[in-house]
């Protein structure tokens, strides 16, 4: 029995699981099949409108068939009620034993069909004379008392004179049919009232009834059938034109701008197709306009950027022979020379910014991967901001990972990245404690900086990544900057296949992230950082020393600032 349990288990189990798999299947196909809804809908609206129709006729049969059986099933009681009353009242036999003879000889007569409909008779006394011995006998042909409800009886015996009917179920020929039970009360000579029942099975209608359901139920299966394909096939007139439209639009959009719809006919659809196309070369126009433009800007950067560094050159060399010898000028003099050699360090490092900008814009910026330690790369970026970091009296503390975090990537990138992310924190922190968190998983390795300055507000998160954008224009840039140094460090991100995303509330200062995969070209799933505040933080952990072995010089001069689109 145990084994029989288990192998039982395991098919409803196995069954469970098959039904699981189907539903699982149904249910993608009805979110990402149009054509799939349609059909399904169609059929499930045309099915629940049948049923209600079917329904209805087949209560009308059934009601039909029931109320014909009636009243040919009374007329034949009556009649035979009659006449056996007439031969009892007409006969000469006085004892209770021919007098039983006679009734079970009438009640076998009567039993014989007059059409094309079985009956069965019942003969018993009346409620109203059952006390006291009986002298005729209970008799019936195939069906016994038990068949006659008691609500029947009991109204035989309060109206007398009628003739009284109820429909009830009975074992008849070894099935349970429906049967109408017709009594009435009957007089014999020299004896106390008695009742006679005509029982009339209806197995005909029953049988009638049972075709007409299969009927139905073979007729609205065929029927949902065919409305399935045919609905099938005028869906396909309109869902063919449309996952034609997505494929051209999934083309158009991977690159492949000649793509076009077939246009057949002057239908809607064709107009649809029609007006499809003419979008697609609208688009096709304005891109090529758009990329015609975007090598010429291009270009003129690239150029521009080019053709400034010989003057530049030489008004570089010019200031810093000013700076050198300032202390020979007059005040004023002196101050507008540093102001100059100040100015000069700020065009140099937007001139290098420029160039690195149209290098990503052109798409020849490349990686020169190598196996880097994350932390390293985070201790030599906080060394080299330590002196502005100290300029405006903010502390850098690191946390987070004791280890190494090994990861394969272009460390001048890497660095340039968080150099940008310091800096912005540094501008923007008001001179608060600045913290750098470290972590890493199977997947990725992440890095954010929090600072607790103004903050963003609501939308700024993703505004901040964008070129020459400045939360607070008249706000006064207290490091200098570029605009670019957050736009550069989001496609040096970009490039690594990493992330860099940003959080912050006015008032509670904000939080960048950045997200490098372990593995090159494959996705980073979870990040190791949450992106928004986890909460106060704890006391530092690790403060990171900075001597002056360790602080580079600042790439491509001064540092620029951040919020502003970027810092250097």
């Amino acid at each position: 029995m145990r084994t029989w349990g288990r192998v039982l288990v395991a098919l409803a189990t196995h069954a469970g699981r098959g039904l699981g798999r189907i539903g699982r299947q149904l249910a993608l196909w009805w979110r990402s099949n149009l054509q799939f809804r349609v059909i399904v809908s169609t059929m499930a609206l045309c099915l629940i409108v049948m049923g209600f129709l079917l329904a209805f006729i087949y209560q009308q049969i059934a009601e039909g068939l029931v109320e014909g059986k009636t009243a040919s099933a009374r007329q034949e009681a009556l009649f035979g009620t009659r006449d056996i009353q007439r031969t009892l009242e007409q006969a000469d036999r006085t004892d209770p034993e021919s007098i039983n003879d006679l009734i079970g000889t009438l009640l076998r007569r009567a039993q014989q069909p007059r059409s094309d409909s079985s009956r069965e008779l019942i003969f018993t006394r009346s409620l109203a004379s059952s006390r006291g011995p009986s002298r005729l006998n209970t008799m019936w042909t195939a069906v016994d008392l038990s068949v006659v409800p008691r609500e029947l009886r009991q109204a035989i015996h309060d109206d007398p004179s009628r003739q009284q009917v109820q429909t009830v179920t009975i074992l008849y020929s070894g099935n349970r049919v429906p049967a109408l039970v017709i009594g009435s009360q009957v007089s014999v000579p020299g004896d106390e009232p008695h009742e006679l029942y005509y029982v009339f099975p209806m197995e005909r209608e029953a049988t009638t009834l049972d075709m007409v359901r299969r009927t139905f139920v073979v007729g609205s299966t065929v029927f949902m059938v065919l409305i399935g394909l045919v609905a099938y096939v005028v869906t396909r007139f309109v869902v063919d034109p449309v996952r034609e439209a997505a494929v051209v639009a999934a083309r158009l959009s991977s690159g492949h701008l000649n793509e076009r719809m077939h246009v057949r006919g002057k239908d809607d659809l064709a107009k649809l197709a029609t007006a499809f196309n003419d979008m697609a070369d609208h688009l096709q126009n304005q891109i090529a306009q758009l990329e015609d433009l975007s090598r010429v800007q291009q270009r003129f950067v690239s150029d521009v950027s080019h053709e400034l560094r010989t003057p530049l050159t030489t008004i570089r060399m010019a200031a810093e022979l000013l700076h050198a010898e300032r202390s020979d000028f007059a005040p004023a003099t002196a101050r507008t020379a540093e102001l100059l050699h100040t100015e000069v360090d700020r065009f140099e490092s937007l001139l290098a910014d420029l160039l690195e900008i149209s290098r990503f814009d052109a798409g020849a910026a490349v990686l020169d991967r190598e196996d880097s330690d994350l932390i390293e790369l985070a201790r030599r970026a906080i060394a080299g901001v330590q002196r502005l970091a100290d300029r405006s009296q903010s502390t850098i503390t690191l946390v987070g990972a004791q280890g190494a975090l090994p990861v394969p990537v272009d460390p001048r990138r890497v660095d340039r990245i968080l150099r940008n992310l310091l800096i912005n924190a540094i501008e923007h922190g008001d001179g608060q404690p600045i913290l750098v968190e470290l972590a890493g998983n199977e997947t990725a390795v992440a890095v954010a900086v929090r600072d607790h300055g103004v903050g963003l507000r609501s939308g700024e998160a993703d505004l901040v990544f964008n070129r020459f954008w400045r939360a607070d224009p008249a706000r006064r840039r207290t490091i200098g900057g570029t605009g670019l140094g957050l736009a550069i460090s989001m496609e040096d991100a970009r490039l690594h296949d990493g992330w860099l995303h940003a959080w912050g509330e006015p008032g509670r200062g904000s939080r960048f992230r950045l997200t490098l995969p372990r593995v090159p070209d494959r996705p980073i799933g979870l990040p190791p950082l949450p992106l928004a505040d986890p909460g106060p933080e704890t006391a530092p952990e690790r403060p990171v020393p900075a001597p002056e072995s360790q602080v580079p010089a600042p790439e491509n001069g001064q540092p620029a600032s951040a919020r502003t689109g970027g810092s250097a």
